[in-house]
């Protein structure tokens, strides 16, 4: 009996710490990711020490979940599989890039299933995540930099302060309100000193969903305070001098200018005669595309890409389409662009059932929050290679992870139930 007691306490005790790992992991993935370099390694350590404490717990949250669980798993294995099989067809040199990393997203789910952390932890580590964004974009930008880009790129950097954005709204504790305006606005103040338009996509998104899923007063008040808000903000930049230059409008203007003139040498020019680039190998491979990893053999097509001084022009050498949906199609054809669509469309799907199963408030609750996350990437990737980078890739597989894993409990969610 003794033995049994000991042995009980030391289960316990393994259970303690696992859990206080798993508060703490949650809390440092959106706090430390863009406040120092490789911030997502303190996530990645604490993950694994509590997966390890308790590795009978996690067998047996896998088997409780069930069915989703191995749906979600199908979804990140077979990037990956599609990933394998386009080295090995087209002989890239680029390997499996970085979709390794989508394969945390069953490991987190079952993580948080098996240990439910706290969700407010998550709401915690992003406002702190956004203060030491807005105050490293802040030191960078009177430093003399251009535009503030923190440890990563701007584009990155802008897209990784959006996803903290969401959590700071939807994943807040009750009553939070004008702590998470804070959040929001630390939030829009770092975008802004990034230089990135193609984060405010997405920043109008999450402002429609908050003005029109607030509940506030009638529709017609929703829509008026909607318009005043875009209406308001686009007075300011547009008035305020060093505003414009920060959010380049004038070199949006020019590029379309030069676009209009046929001179694709530009920011938005580029971009533009990327996409067509990437439908022409698409067309021309369209099973198994040029390689992943190989945007750069379909940018040969053009002849500027294949002159002698093509070494010297910069668009030639991107490494990307600046497009997830033309990336993956220009790379990986068909499969590709297949699990492209699994990979965004099967946890939105999973989230929006769950959020019809729980009760948390119409901008609450970690399926609410997941949704958007997805939503956001969707938009990002409109203008980035959101899985061609390492920590968007890594930030994806682990929120939508654990969001989804927090999501089951929040709804209730046993193994057996025929939906969630």
């Amino acid at each position: 009996m003794e033995a049994l007691r000991m042995e009980d306490n030391k289960r316990d005790l393994r259970l303690r710490w696992a859990m206080a790992c798993a508060a703490l992991g949650l809390w440092c993935l959106p706090a430390l990711v863009l406040a120092v370099p490789k911030g997502l390694l303190p996530f990645g350590l604490l993950l694994l020490a509590s997966t390890l404490l308790v590795p009978l717990r996690m067998c047996r949250a896998a088997r409780d979940i069930g069915w989703p669980l191995l749906v979600v798993a199908a979804t990140a294995l077979v990037p990956l599989l599609v990933a394998l099989a386009s080295v090995r067809l087209t002989g890239s040199s680029e390997g499996i890039d970085s979709r390794d990393r989508l394969l945390a997203l069953p490991w987190t789910m079952a993580w948080a299933w098996a240990l439910g952390p706290s969700r407010a932890m998550l709401w915690r580590g992003a406002l702190a995540g956004l203060l030491a964004a807005a105050a490293l974009a802040g030191a960078q930008v009177l430093a003399g930099a251009e535009r503030a880009a923190g440890w990563l790129n701007a584009i990155v950097f802008a897209d990784v302060v959006l996803v903290l954005m969401v959590l700071v709204v939807f994943c807040r504790p009750r009553h939070r309100w004008r702590l998470a305006s804070l959040g929001l606005a630390l939030g829009f103040l770092a975008i802004l000193l990034s230089g990135t338009r193609g984060a405010w996509p997405g920043m109008l998104l999450l402002l429609l969903v908050l003005v029109l899923g607030s509940g506030w007063r009638s529709r017609r008040s929703r829509g008026l305070l909607l318009a005043t808000l875009v209406a308001g903000g686009a007075v300011l930049l547009a008035s305020v001098p060093a505003l414009t230059e920060q959010v380049r409008l004038v070199e949006l203007r020019h590029d379309i200018e030069r676009m209009e003139s046929g001179d694709r040498n530009s920011s938005a020019g580029a971009r533009l005669e990327r996409l067509q680039v990437a439908a022409g190998a698409f067309a021309d491979a369209p099973w198994t595309g040029v390689g992943i990893g190989e945007f750069d053999l379909a940018m040969q097509r053009l002849p500027i890409c294949r002159g002698a001084g093509a070494a010297r022009v910069e668009r030639c050498h991107f490494g990307h389409a600046h497009n997830d949906l033309a990336e993956w199609a220009a790379t990986m054809g068909v499969p590709g662009v297949l699990s492209l669509l699994l990979l965004y469309g099967v946890p939105l799907w999973l989230f929006l059932r769950l959020r019809r199963a729980t009760d948390q408030g119409r901008l609450r609750g970690s399926a609410a929050a997941g949704a958007m996350l997805v939503a956001m990437f969707l938009l990002a990737g409109l203008t980035q290679s959101m899985f061609a980078h390492q920590t968007t890739t890594s930030i994806y597989a682990a929120l939508g992870g654990i969001l989804l894993g927090l999501a089951l409990r929040e709804a209730g969610w046993r193994a057996g139930d025929s939906r969630p």
